[in-house]
């Protein structure tokens, strides 16, 4: 059951740009998300198993970012808008709805750069506006030299395997769909890459799949590639650790233990293994000339 709900803002400005998706602001249309990533960061026992069962519509979105967006840019603060920051922006219900391109509309009217964070392929829909955007935003002074245009593009990957992705993204769109809107929007000349957040340890962190990935990538001709490895949280039905052991049990009953052992009483990987990780994302990234951060 899909709610309708109006909130009082929906612009919120970081306290600190990151370094990863260079977010000066986030805007969310909508709440909770479709796609029923298992490791998804934000669930929890309020969204129960399901986060479609939690959808909600913020219907006075549109107005209020017309006005908050005004009056930054009547004071000269422009920076990169980041759709969106706890859902995907492009969730199944956007067809209907069209809240992300009404607020596309409103962005490029006043003028502010966007980065777009997305697993679906339905931001194809909008390449029209986000072409304006890219032409015509105004981008922060310090990130004029680094960056051609304002428009990013982010797609989101754990695996370019479809079946491994029917484990943990249920309500996603197929990877190899995904690959094919990604080299869409390299052709159509957007600064766009990839986001591998999570990747999932001895799935598809092995060797093997590192290199699938890498090497698929490159061919697109991605701009830049962001690696980092498993975190997950809680232990309530509905949280992503325990959804990540229940479906490791399932369908890869060979990693149950080393996963009990590593996340029973732990948020995160042991440090060995992170600081392995993120060596080999050093080494494949120079291997493969691609950048790890977009600038």
């Amino acid at each position: 059951m899909i709610k309708e709900i109006k909130v009082k803002s929906v612009l919120n400005k970081t306290k600190k740009r990151d370094t990863w998706f260079l977010d000066d602001y986030t805007f969310n249309p909508y709440q909770s998300c479709s796609y029923n990533c298992l490791y998804c960061y934000i669930r929890g026992s309020k969204y129960g198993t399901n986060l479609a069962t939690s959808l909600s519509v913020k219907t006075n979105a549109i107005e209020l970012l017309e006005k908050q967006l005004k009056k930054h840019a009547e004071k000269g603060e422009y920076g990169f808008i980041v759709l969106s920051s706890v859902t995907d922006p492009y969730i199944n219900i956007e067809k209907e709805y069209q809240l992300t391109r009404k607020a596309l509309e409103v962005i490029l009217k006043y003028r502010f750069p966007v980065h777009i964070i997305t697993k679906s392929t339905l931001v194809e829909r909008d390449f029209d506006l986000l072409k304006e955007i890219h032409q015509q935003a105004i981008l922060p002074e310090d990130l004029q030299p680094k960056l051609s245009g304002g428009t990013l593009l982010t797609f989101s990957f754990s695996t370019i395997d479809d079946q491994i992705g029917n484990i943990f993204e249920t309500g996603a769109p197929k990877p190899s769909l995904r690959i094919e809107t990604l080299q869409k929007a390299i052709q159509s000349g957007f600064h766009a890459g990839v986001s591998m957040m999570p990747l999932l340890p001895f799935i598809t962190d092995t060797t093997e799949h590192l290199e699938k990935l890498f090497s698929t990538f490159k061919k697109c001709k991605v701009n830049y590639l962001m690696p980092a490895t498993l975190t997950v949280f809680g232990n309530g039905k509905a949280d992503s650790k325990t959804l990540m052991l229940n479906a490791i049990k399932k369908h890869f009953p060979e990693l149950e233990a080393r996963y009990l052992r590593y996340f029973s009483n732990n948020h995160q990987l042991p440090k060995f293994y992170r600081n392995a990780f993120h060596l080999k994302m050093k080494e494949l990234t120079k291997t493969y000339n691609l950048k790890d951060r977009i600038i």
